[in-house]
């Protein structure tokens, strides 16, 4: 089991009600789309980064799946329209 984490900071953090919801529904609908992703659940920070993804995928080889298909890059796209600084970790458990 792989646990996928990214944090973001938006541009314009004026608008992240908007585009951080957004950001959700799109990480979230993956979900059943890309092969090996588990579950992705989104939230809008209230201390710290703006928007923060938890990802579980069933392995390794998931993530690299999910990192390069179709779907997920296509939100991507739209996410680093939007965002000023990403962070993120991976790890097994």
């Amino acid at each position: 089991m792989v646990t996928h984490i990214v944090f973001w900071n938006l541009k314009d953090s004026t608008q992240k009600a908007v585009q951080g919801s957004e950001m959700k529904q799109r990480l979230e609908s993956l979900v059943g789309v890309v092969p090996g992703l588990i579950s992705a659940k989104v939230g809008l920070g209230f201390h710290g980064f703006d928007v923060c993804l938890v990802c579980t995928l069933e392995s390794r080889e998931a993530l690299e799946i999910y990192q390069n298909h179709p779907a997920h890059l296509s939100v991507k796209e739209y996410v680093h329209s939007v965002i000023a600084q990403r962070v993120c970790c991976d790890f097994e458990s």
